[in-house]
Formats: structure tokens, sequence, C-alpha cells
């Protein structure tokens, strides 16, 4: 797996102070994608121990809330098999930090259903991962005042509680504008 980039503080990922993680790699291709360089699965660097290791350090201050997985598509399969053994390296070395991750495929009819995403390493990978924000952009359902998503099809799921419910439960974030931040808070 490459990776496009990483941003070690990132505020606008995920709850608080992140590091984020921007896997390469995606077929969806959304109309007017954020990150349409991460497209191509061989864009970036390799996704290496050492760049494990380098996240791993930067997870370790207090002030960091945890690690966001976004791209391209984390949840395309060949990521998956990559990511993986790095996200239960994070929650063995850090079980209080969560993980969000942001996947055009949807929570229940792609990513737990048979479909082009599910793999066998999906379920797995789903159980380490807190907070999935789901769907794919689509620009004429485009909202700037949405928080943690971009268009008004997505979902913000809470992933092990839909997990144990065996249904989607969304999180508190959901439907969170930008203007209701310090409510949050």
């Amino acid at each position: 797996m490459n990776y496009g980039n990483i941003k070690y503080y990132d505020i606008a990922n995920g709850e608080g102070v992140r590091v984020s993680l921007f896997v390469s790699g995606c077929t969806h291709h959304c109309k007017n994608c954020f990150n349409s360089e991460t497209w191509d699965f061989n864009y970036g660097k390799p996704f290496t121990k050492e760049t494990e290791d380098d996240i791993i350090k930067h997870l370790s201050p207090d002030y960091i809330n945890g690690l966001t997985l976004l791209g391209g598509e984390p949840m395309e399969p060949a990521n998956q098999k990559a990511l993986l053994p790095f996200v239960k390296r994070v929650k063995a070395l850090y079980p209080n930090k969560t993980i969000w991750c942001y996947s055009g495929y949807l929570f229940d009819s792609e990513l737990l259903s048979p479909s082009r995403a599910h793999c066998p390493f999906t379920r797995e990978l789903l159980s380490y991962i807190d907070i999935l924000v789901d769907g794919e952009f689509k620009e004429e359902l485009k909202d700037i005042t949405l928080r943690f998503k971009g268009s008004s099809n997505q979902r913000v799921i809470d992933v092990q509680k839909s997990l144990k419910e065996n249904k989607i439960v969304l999180s508190i974030y959901n439907d969170k504008k930008n203007s209701d931040f310090h409510k949050i808070y």
C-alpha cells in the first residue's frame, strides 16, 4: 500500500487533534474529490514499518485524540489488508484513542455485505474502527456547513455500537453543523 500524505496535527477529519493517514488508491472517482491525486494506487510513498513507527510516535501525546484513515479509499481490499495489522497495533498501544475512517463504501450494503469492498479483512478491520464516515462524496449534495463530512448523503456512524446492535447507529456528530461545534465541546 502507498500513502499520499500524513497530517500529524489534523483538526478537520474527526474529533479533536488527530494524526491522519491519507492512503493511496480509490476506485470511486467522485466528482470534485478534494484529494483526486490519491485515486492512483501507486501515488505517494510506500507504507513501511518506518512509516507505522512514525505515526505511532506522533499518536503518543495526550492531546492527540486518535488516528484518522482516509485517502484515497482505506476500504479498498488491498488497503484493508495493509491497514489491518497497523490498526491492531494502534489499538493495542493506545486503547483509549479513537480510530476514524472515511470511506465511499456504505457500511451496511457494501462493507458488511457481499460487494467489491467486502473481503476477508473487512469485519476484523471494522472491529477496530470507532467512527466511520461512509458514502461517496456527491457534489450536488455538498454542504460546507456539515461537520466531519462533505455531502449530506454521508453518514457518521458509531461502528462499535452498530456492530453490537446489528443495525446502523449514527454518531452524535452525524447531523452536526459547523456552527453547532461549540455545543459539542
